[in-house]
């Protein structure tokens, strides 16, 4: 495996990575609400201990309590550097977060899986002070939940809650003046790379300078005078000045070129941050997937991201290569990543590994204006930090109607959906959207369809015409794939849920009858996979890779164990 240049072990941002940091996890004071109050939390005066970025719900947290605590804090000291602005990075805490230096307000963010920042450094006393976090959530529906819980007890295909910090924490010692933004995007039409910057002091005495290389082989260098607003520059990789030929991103040669951006004011260095970029298109056209221009047949799997020990916090950085490895070694050559925005490692590792990902939005479960303006503002963050990932490939706005239940024929939810659809385009236009994944799109680059069929003679006898797939099938009027006033208009079809058997030996829950042996399982598997496969689409996404809590219909246990041989499922998904 072949890392990017910029590269750091748990760096938790490795599109923007600067060699100036402190890694916070590990063990901080704790308490849950009721236990405690504000003066004694602020001045760090918490009973328990836990082991951050684990929850509290989770045994790696060290507490392993599951019952719903509406508020909890958190307290460590932290240092800041002479003549260095500080700053304090939290990359997921669920829901609305309070961060306090020294007992003083230093900013309060809310919404539970997107990455936010505060300079803390005029907080600090002699560059060091107490970190207290206030992470205050509770069970409402309207909240972007994903598949977390709104009930006491675990239900359905939803989870024990994720309460506070959940991702990594840390700091950054920086310039008075440095890099905001750099956001990038390929095109392969003329082999050459744009890339949108910003600085949070612009001024004619500020320069940006990026220089790309190749496997250690300079290809570009390019500069540009910070100005009041985003600059943008574009960057041949082919040019006639240079020997080299442009490599493109693909599953099996999965070439990825190296960024460093360097600020320089009035001549002197202020900032230095490493990236990397993979040259890559994927797009919809004529019904058709394209890869780089070419037929791209999707095999995903579904990965809701939840480990036995851990929830939704990777145990290890290892677990995350894990997971891509064994889902490839099965066959699959992509995830659905199902109702999560992943730790953004996630996205590093399928980059370098060759691998697609699907990113979705997680869930509300009620429709109010609330919930439109949470979403809007949390799904802009995830699809801004996110976007140069070039192993992400689709955006899914919502997921069978989860959030808009009404979808189907409320004009109110069918505008949401298809203004979240046309938001997103205004930011990323080279990925394919998905405004309602499974049934009752609204605008829609590709159609997906749901259907848990365990018999596959019944499953091909549903879908064995394109208008089965395109207008719906008869016994299931009630779930059409188009909400009224919505159409087929010859998007490529992808069937994205499917499978999800449960094997008897577990305890648990999985669609339809069980199978008790791994023949069972895999005649079932097999079968299946081949009426998918025969189906006139543009691929398939099985459920699921791991088994959930009581969710168990996964090709693995939740702690990773195949439960039929890998290579008989590789030899089937061929």
């Amino acid at each position: 495996m072949k890392h990017v240049k910029c590269y750091i072990p748990e760096y938790p941002r490795p599109q923007f990575v600067r060699n100036d940091w402190q890694n916070l996890n590990g063990e901080w004071a704790f308490a849950f609400g009721d236990e405690t109050d504000a003066a004694d939390a602020l001045a760090g005066r918490l009973d328990r201990k836990i082991n951050v970025p684990f929850t509290y719900e989770t045994e790696l947290s060290g507490i392993h309590d599951t019952a719903q605590h509406n508020t909890v804090w958190y307290s460590r000291k932290i240092s800041g550097k002479e003549g260095k602005r500080t700053i304090l990075n939290f990359d997921g805490a669920d829901y609305v977060t309070e961060v306090y230096i020294n007992g003083i307000l230093a900013g309060t963010h809310k919404g539970a899986y997107t990455r936010f920042s505060f300079d803390v450094t005029d907080l600090l006393l002699n560059h060091t002070g107490v970190l207290t976090v206030k992470c205050t959530d509770d069970d409402l529906p309207v909240q972007v939940r994903g598949k977390q819980r709104w009930e006491a007890q675990s239900f359905g295909c939803w989870y024990v809650q994720t309460t506070g910090i959940w991702k990594t924490v840390w700091l950054e010692y920086v310039d008075d003046v440095r890099l905001t933004k750099l956001k990038i995007t390929p095109d392969i039409s003329d082999s050459s790379v744009t890339f949108d910057m910003a600085v949070n002091k612009p001024a004619d005495d500020v320069e940006v300078k990026i220089a790309v290389s190749f496997d250690g082989r300079p290809v570009q260098t390019v500069s540009v005078i910070a100005g009041d607003i985003d600059n943008t520059v574009k960057v041949r990789l082919d040019s006639r000045s240079i020997t080299y030929q442009a490599e493109q991103w693909c599953l099996w040669n999965p070439a990825l070129y190296d960024v460093e951006v360097t600020v320089n004011k009035s001549g002197r260095e202020a900032d230095r941050v490493g990236s990397y970029f993979g040259l890559r298109e994927f797009t919809v056209r004529n019904g058709k997937i394209l890869l780089n221009g070419g037929p791209f047949y999707s095999k995903l799997v579904l990965d809701q991201g939840y480990w036995k020990e851990s929830g939704m916090t990777p145990p290890s950085e290892q677990a995350i290569i894990d997971d891509i490895r064994l889902a490839k070694e099965m066959g699959f050559n992509g995830a659905r990543k199902h109702q999560k925005n992943e730790d953004e490692r996630f996205y590093y590792y399928a980059d370098i590994m060759g691998f697609v990902v699907w990113c979705e939005l997680p869930s509300n479960h009620w429709f109010s204006d609330e919930a439109v303006k949470n979403i809007s503002v949390e799904w802009l963050d995830i699809v801004t930090q996110n976007h140069n990932h070039p192993s992400l490939v689709t955006w899914v706005l919502f997921n069978e109607s989860w959030g808009v239940r009404g979808i189907a024929s409320n004009p109110r939810q069918q505008n949401f959906a298809e203004g979240l659809y046309h938001m997103t385009k205004s930011i990323d236009p080279m990925r394919p959207v998905i405004s309602n994944d499974g049934w009752y799109h609204a605008k829609s680059d590709i159609l997906t369809l749901h259907h848990y069929e365990q018999d596959s003679n019944w499953l091909t006898h549903f879908y064995d015409t394109r208008e089965k797939l395109t207008d719906g099938y008869c016994g299931n009027s009630q779930l059409l794939p188009f909400a009224a006033g919505f159409k087929y208009e010859g998007q490529p079809i992808i069937f994205t849920e499917f499978g999800g058997t449960h094997y008897a030996h577990d305890e648990g829950w999985g669609y339809g009858a069980s199978v008790h042996t791994d023949e069972e399982f895999l005649e079932r598997f097999g079968s299946l996979i081949k009426a998918v496969k025969n189906m006139d689409i543009s691929g398939y996404c099985y459920t699921q890779l791991t088994d959930v809590e009581q969710e168990t219909n996964g090709l693995l246990t939740a702690g990773r164990t195949s439960k039929v041989p890998i290579e008989k499922i590789a030899e089937i998904m061929k």
